[in-house]
């Protein structure tokens, strides 16, 4: 796997207590492995604010609002997780000419959120950076949860990953 991070806020590793660059490898790893991704994958991670991220939304989604975390597929799937590249009109487009890699896409997430809802939920801002990287990465694989049944398998699949992470809900981290 191929993956990078950058940010646009000042002072974003201070308030990580942890090694976040190293977590956000590991959760992609984790997702991609328990997916049973078949290619090399390329991910990147940009940590933005409330205003970076609301600018990239209104940008990106029309929507004029902050949020917690945005995912940017760079492929679409028939199902969540069946990583089929068959029938792509154009495979380069998706692949990096250099490595070969197949870009599963981009995660920007807010570090205002990241810190906001960690106290809000009252777990620790490991847990919660961890499972918005979960999040996302699912919808990097093809999951959504605008209905119901994609709602719950979407949960399914965070809870059983946040397992395999052993990251558990009360984590103090």
């Amino acid at each position: 796997m191929i993956f990078s991070v950058e940010s646009e806020v000042d002072g974003w590793e201070e308030a990580l207590p942890f090694d976040a660059p190293f977590l956000a490898e590991q959760v992609c790893r984790t997702v991609l492995s328990a997916e049973h991704c078949p290619f090399e994958a390329e991910v990147s991670l940009l940590i933005t604010d409330d205003e970076g991220i609301r600018e990239i939304n209104r940008t990106g989604r029309g929507i004029d609002a902050p949020t917690d975390v945005l995912s940017f597929p760079g492929l679409e799937y028939e199902e969540p997780g069946v990583f089929v590249l068959d029938g792509l009109n154009h495979p380069a487009d998706v692949t990096d000419p250099e490595t070969g890699a197949v870009r599963m896409g981009d995660i920007v997430l807010n570090l205002n959120r990241v810190a906001a809802q960690a106290e809000e939920y009252g777990h620790s801002r490991r847990r919660e950076y961890a499972f918005l990287l979960v999040h996302a990465m699912l919808h990097l694989c093809g999951y959504d949860h605008m209905e119901e049944t994609e709602r719950e398998q979407m949960e399914e699949r965070q809870r059983v990953l946040m397992e395999l992470l052993e990251i558990p809900r009360e984590d103090e981290g």
